[in-house]
């Protein structure tokens, strides 16, 4: 999909804003997307950083990648991965960015739309090994804008970073699509 089709069914179909935004300036980098709770956030998400001009690479669970399913979800830049071994799945992708020239993984922290008590740290993993700056995105269904956030280099404390993005969502007051999905923000992990 082209970066104008993309911006026109997010702005003027869907009625998301967005802030004026071009690409982040690196190629390769992680893009998280809070919060997560239902299947429209990766459609939401998809289509806010094609309409930059970005092609967006996700984690999808390797189940979903059956004949014609997985065709599709390759094209729109998915790549499967086994869950049941998180070890494996950031050696995957650390692989798949290294042997990319442009590389922009999108990561909901929460790893599921279901509310949960503590956020995964894998993004932050995946950053520190590849060397790739973290974006701090956000998708807002109480005002219906989304961004790509701030950048954030993650120190070696990966606890204490994660303190600091749930802060900022927090005071930034992020809705989720289905509300009550935000229990993990009263306290932080």
């Amino acid at each position: 999909m082209k970066p104008k089709t993309a911006r026109r069914i997010l702005t003027k179909w869907m009625h998301w804003t967005t802030p004026d935004q071009t690409l982040p300036p690196e190629p390769k980098l992680i893009l998280l997307g809070v919060p997560h709770s239902s299947i429209w956030d990766f459609i939401v998400a998809w289509l806010f950083y094609r309409s930059l001009g970005g092609k967006p690479r996700v984690m999808i669970k390797k189940e979903f990648f059956f004949w014609p399913l997985g065709s599709l979800l390759r094209s729109v830049g998915a790549i499967p991965v086994d869950r049941k071994n998180p070890v494996g799945i950031t050696r995957q992708v650390i692989e798949a960015m290294e042997k990319s020239d442009q590389f922009a993984l999108c990561i909901a922290p929460e790893g599921t739309r279901k509310p949960v008590k503590r956020w995964k740290t894998g993004f932050h993993t995946i950053a520190k090994a590849a060397g790739v700056p973290v974006y701090v995105g956000y998708f807002d269904w109480g005002t219906k804008e989304i961004s790509y956030g701030w950048r954030m280099e993650c120190s070696d404390d990966a606890m204490a970073d994660l303190k600091t993005i749930q802060k900022y969502y927090k005071e930034k007051g992020v809705q989720p699509k289905h509300p009550g999905t935000l229990a993990y923000m009263d306290g932080v992990a």
